[in-house]
């Protein structure tokens, strides 16, 4: 295993990781913008070191100060958690050059995964089934609108290096093609330096179902069950459940054993997620893989007792997965409540001085974050400022617990999603399972929750 571990990442991700090291007595190395110089992740680490200025491309993009800081700590490996450098494969492929284990697949499977053009053409190779679409750029609005044509309306337009649903839009004509085409194409020049755009047939009344994977450097697969992640907003996920009422044990079974066939068929190691899309007849089709951790991985640490973070540490240490299929359980039911900076009505970000916080503690109940009362809330990164977690021995007292959970939740000086949260989890259509992508756009308003 390995004695020190440099975490390149911020907030409550990085102070996840750093939880897992110190129980398993690894030290650890912070780096920190001057925007987080007051982050818990900072407090906790070993040792902890200023990187830049507050905007991302000055401190945590910057791969070669992130070189430089492991290298003068004698770092022996480098965790990304989620976002920022978790996916990128330049950032992989250095750490390999400086002899640095990146905790994560090796650089070409995340370039490959990274692009969803690319994606989609290795997992239709694979056998794995795909939305109908194309796997190709598209050079501009006009051949966009030729192939929509042939594909049929609705389309989904998307940006082929996307995430966290920037550059995605649903289109129903070809006027309304014509209308949002540069603007997405643009937003995705600006944020992930590419512009290309491709689209697939918009799946009607959907759901977003992801496999958990572990893969180590043997040869060795399982799949940790699924979760769903069909509650999102702007295409971002918000509440995440596991297990997914939706499935029964064939189709669950069949979505775990095709995950592990995409895993496979591209050499994948660590841990790993396939995300589905799932029609209302149950037929599943690739949306795309996750190189990384996911933000929703405490939903499956509850139901089956995995510390998915100690797996990643023991697989690139070079350790092989000490169980196999057959002995991955699941119990109870868990959910996970995202709390962001926000207006709970107009989904703005609500940066600001938080001067109050009080956690809802008890049995059932996981908190994971990094800020505290006092901290300010910047407008530099991403408004998720903690993960609300709580299980219950089935999906009807998770829901329960989880609302009396948000109930409780003290959090004065910035406005956050709570109220929303209430919202959806109090939602009849969300209590019995009735859980689309479009749940929140449908249903948001129709249910009046006192704060």
């Amino acid at each position: 295993m390995f004695k020190k571990v440099l975490v390149a990442n911020r907030g409550e991700i990085a102070a996840r990781v750093i939880r897992t090291c110190r129980r398993l007595g690894i030290q650890t190395v912070a780096i920190y913008s001057e925007a987080d110089a007051d982050s818990l992740h900072v407090k906790w680490a070993n040792e902890a070191y200023l990187i830049g200025k507050p905007h991302v491309s000055e401190s945590y993009l910057n791969i070669d100060k992130i070189i430089d800081v492991a290298k003068a700590t004698k770092a022996e490996a480098i965790h990304p958690g989620y976002g920022l450098l978790s996916e990128n494969p330049t950032f992989a492929h250095r750490c390999e050059e400086e002899g640095i284990v990146f905790i994560g697949p090796n650089a070409d499977v995340i370039a490959k995964m990274g692009s969803k053009i690319e994606s989609r053409k290795t997992m239709s190779e694979a056998g794995v089934p795909i939305v109908p679409g194309i796997s190709f750029p598209l050079q501009n609005v006009e051949e966009a609108a030729s192939t929509a044509a042939t594909i049929g309306y609705p389309i989904m337009l998307k940006a082929s290096c996307g995430g966290g649903g920037i550059g995605m839009q649903i289109v129903h004509n070809e006027e309304e093609l014509h209308k949002v085409f540069e603007g997405n194409q643009k937003r995705a020049t600006s944020f992930f330096g590419d512009g290309a755009m491709y689209l697939e047939k918009y799946i009607q009344n959907p759901r977003h179902i992801e496999v958990q994977l572990l893969a180590d450097h043997y040869g060795n697969y399982v799949y940790l069950w699924e979760r769903e992640c069909s509650i999102q907003r702007r295409h971002q996920k918000v509440i995440e459940e596991a297990p997914s009422l939706f499935l029964d044990e064939q189709t669950r079974k069949r979505m775990g054993e095709t995950a592990i066939q995409a895993a496979q068929y591209i050499g994948y190691t660590n841990a790993g997620t396939i995300e589905f899309l799932v029609d209302e007849q149950k037929n599943f089709y690739f949306l795309e893989m996750n190189t990384r951790l996911q933000v929703e991985h405490p939903v499956t640490e509850e139901i089956t007792g995995l510390d998915l973070v100690e797996e990643q540490l023991r697989i690139a240490a070079g350790e092989k997965l000490g169980y196999s299929q057959d002995h991955i359980q699941r119990q109870g039911h868990a959910i996970e409540a995202r709390i962001y900076a926000e207006d709970p009505k107009t989904f703005f970000p609500s940066p600001g001085t938080i001067t109050e916080l009080q956690l809802p503690e008890g049995e059932h109940i996981r908190n994971e974050t990094a800020v505290q009362s006092g901290m300010v809330v910047t407008p530099f990164y991403d408004p998720m400022i903690a993960k609300l977690i709580v299980k219950g021995e089935n999906r009807k007292e998770a829901i329960n617990r989880m609302l009396q959970a948000l109930g409780s939740y003290q959090i004065e000086g910035i406005k956050t999603n709570i109220p929303m949260l209430k919202k959806v989890l109090a939602h009849p259509e969300f209590q019995a399972g009735h859980t689309t992508t479009d749940f929140v756009n449908r249903h948001l308003s129709s249910v009046s929750i006192k704060k």
